[in-house]
């Protein structure tokens, strides 16, 4: 079966529409709170009714803040080419956009200025790790190397720990069509970063965990 695979081609323009689609999924769920809120808000002036319309605004507020700013580095072009991206920041900003979600982050990275596609790979692994264990559970990232060798791992613990159909041949680049989905797209465009980036992606799944490796090609 592996051997019908095809190799994955897009074309710029399918490219950028997935990627905005991915972008505007995040986004839409706490956009769309936003309005409801703001609705309550004009249809009832009780007290009760208003404290609930601003806690909800709120909330959906700052959860759009932090999947956009997660969003601008994890699949934006974070700087101009060759730039190196703080993983302080990227922390700070995986945290924010983790908050909501049944699972606990231990990010143990040192902080240094690593190229900017190798912390892309870093947060959009995270994503794949959150997906991996739906019930909840700890996601735990580390480092070992330096900002010029990188060596990164990304581990998913929660019951019933378990990879998508298709996963690891979608970050090879790979599906039965030759072509991906909106679905499919963030694992599809993680594969095409660690390859940009010079990572091979080494990944485990066990009764545990889901453990995920990236680590230079040379």
């Amino acid at each position: 079966m592996a051997n019908d695979l095809k190799t994955i081609e897009l074309s710029p323009l399918d490219l950028a529409a997935l990627l905005c689609s991915r972008v505007c999924h995040d986004a839409v769920g706490p956009v769309g709170a936003i309005v409801n809120g703001l609705e309550l808000l004009d249809e009832d002036d009780s007290p009760e009714t208003q404290a609930l319309s601003l806690e909800l605004i709120r909330k959906s507020a700052r959860q759009a803040s932090a999947r956009l700013q997660f969003a601008r580095i994890a699949f934006g072009a974070a700087g101009s080419a060759g730039s190196a991206v703080d993983l302080g920041y990227a922390q700070q900003l995986t945290q924010q956009f983790l908050q909501d979600e049944k699972v606990t982050l231990n990010w143990s990275t040192p902080r240094l200025f690593v190229e900017k596609n190798r912390v892309k790979l870093l947060m959009n692994l995270v994503v794949i790790a959150l997906a991996a264990i739906p019930l909840g559970g700890t996601i735990e990232v580390g480092m070992e190397g330096d900002a010029e060798n990188p060596h990164f791992l990304v581990e998913a613990r929660g019951p019933k720990p378990r990879l998508g159909p298709h996963v690891l041949d979608l970050l090879e680049g790979r599906s039965e069509t030759g072509g991906v989905d909106a679905h499919g797209f963030q694992v599809f465009y993680t594969g095409a970063i660690a390859r940009a980036g010079g990572m091979a992606l080494d990944v485990a799944v066990d009764e545990e965990r889901v453990r995920i490796s990236a680590k230079p090609t040379t």
